[in-house]
């Protein structure tokens, strides 16, 4: 019996939904499965805001994907009339050594990006909501700005629609298997067939991906500030997007305030921290605790949001890969299934050009994206254990 469908994307979330838009457009049958109802607030990619960046910290290899990733953002407010991205800029802050300014710094050099490094002086003189001490550098990127991930979700999920594929939602996979020559995906509801698969499960990934990866899921607690009698103070040019590597390695974050996007008021996290869970098990119920621990790192930081009361509060999770670098590509044990997943809490930006690259090895067998970083089998042989 011939495949029901030429491809299979299961989990329709920021790379699904993307993924499923792009093989459409290029004529491929699509059938793109999610056992929930996207976009929703059980994953990775919901919460208002999501920051873009080209001076990526992580690892100049990004920004080359970057610079693809603004451009097919652009093309997805054009094609659907919305307005999906908005320029704010973005300071990176920390010591001269840390990380977040050092590889911020090397990634706009190697890529010739513009950008602007600045002493505390300047910092102070321009950022007052900034409480910065001597030695602090920022880094900043005037290009940088907010993605609006809910909407992003459903437009690229009408996208995929409108170019012909199918979706099926609230119909969780319960089993798949390839045979090399094509797969069979079964659901509470019935079993399909494709000539490929092309996984992109978030959180759940651990669950699906039949791939001894050591995956993290990490729970993440989001919190809206609401600073009394400073609303000026916290607009985007005057306060941008930032991140700040600590004295200890914590790495707060945190939005201007987007009255327009998001009436919740001022969003701030960890992206360093959380603590291990399942997309099954997580506590959902945001704590005191929790809530503390990032008044504390926003002390003597930031201290009109340290001492503001919380408008809104919820729980995100983070995929990890021991490596914190993302898992794209040909599945190591069967070559017509693919991966995309453990983005590591910094992947939504990405997910346009994700999807281009998952099109490009559905219908091509290879892509011309640099993604080598990425390749899954870095991982082959490797068990949870290895993490620690």
């Amino acid at each position: 019996m011939s495949p029901s469908y030429d491809v299979i994307v299961v989990g329709l979330g920021a790379m699904g939904s993307a993924t499923a838009a792009t093989l459409a457009a290029l004529g491929q049958r699509v059938l793109g499965l999610d056992g929930l109802r996207p976009p929703h607030n059980r994953g990775s990619s919901h919460g208002k805001t999501r920051a873009i960046r080209q001076a990526y910290f992580e690892d100049p290899a990004y920004v080359p994907l970057l610079r693809r990733a603004y451009d097919l953002w652009h093309k997805l407010e054009r094609d659907t009339g919305q307005h999906l991205l908005e320029t704010t800029g973005l300071l990176m802050l920390g010591n001269r050594e840390s990380q977040v300014v050092a590889g911020s710094l090397r990634s706009a050099q190697e890529h010739r990006l513009p950008h602007e490094v600045l002493e505390a002086v300047e910092l102070r003189r321009r950022y007052p909501a900034f409480a910065v001490t001597a030695g602090t550098l920022g880094l900043f990127e005037e290009i940088a700005g907010v993605l609006r991930p809910e909407d992003c979700i459903a437009a690229y999920l009408g996208e995929a629609v409108r170019q012909g594929a199918e979706l099926r939602l609230e119909e969780p996979v319960t089993a798949w298997e390839s045979n090399g020559e094509g797969v069979k995906v079964t659901t509470a509801m019935g079993t399909y067939t494709a000539g490929r698969l092309v996984l992109t499960p978030g959180p759940w990934a651990p669950d699906l991906l039949r791939y001894q990866v050591p995956l993290a899921v990490m729970r993440k607690v989001i919190v809206w500030f609401a600073p009394e009698g400073e609303a000026e103070a916290f607009q985007p040019n005057r306060f941008p997007i930032w991140i700040w590597e600590t004295e200890d390695g914590t790495i707060p974050y945190g939005f201007p305030g987007l009255p327009a996007w998001d009436k919740n008021g001022v969003k701030a996290g960890l992206h360093s921290g959380g603590s291990p869970c399942t997309a099954a098990t997580v506590d959902r119920d945001v704590h005191e605790a929790d809530i503390q621990a990032l008044r504390h790192s926003l002390e003597g930081r930031i201290p009109a949001l340290a001492t503001a009361p919380v408008r809104r509060s919820c729980v995100c999770l983070y995929t990890h890969t021991p490596d914190d670098h993302f898992l794209l590509g040909p599945h190591p044990e069967q070559d017509n299934v693919l991966l995309a997943a453990g983005f590591s809490g910094h992947g939504f930006k990405f997910a346009g050009v994700v999807g281009e690259v998952l099109a490009d090895w559905v219908v091509e067998g290879k892509t011309a994206h640099p993604v080598e970083i990425f390749d899954p089998g870095r991982f082959a042989g490797a068990s949870a254990s290895d993490q620690d």
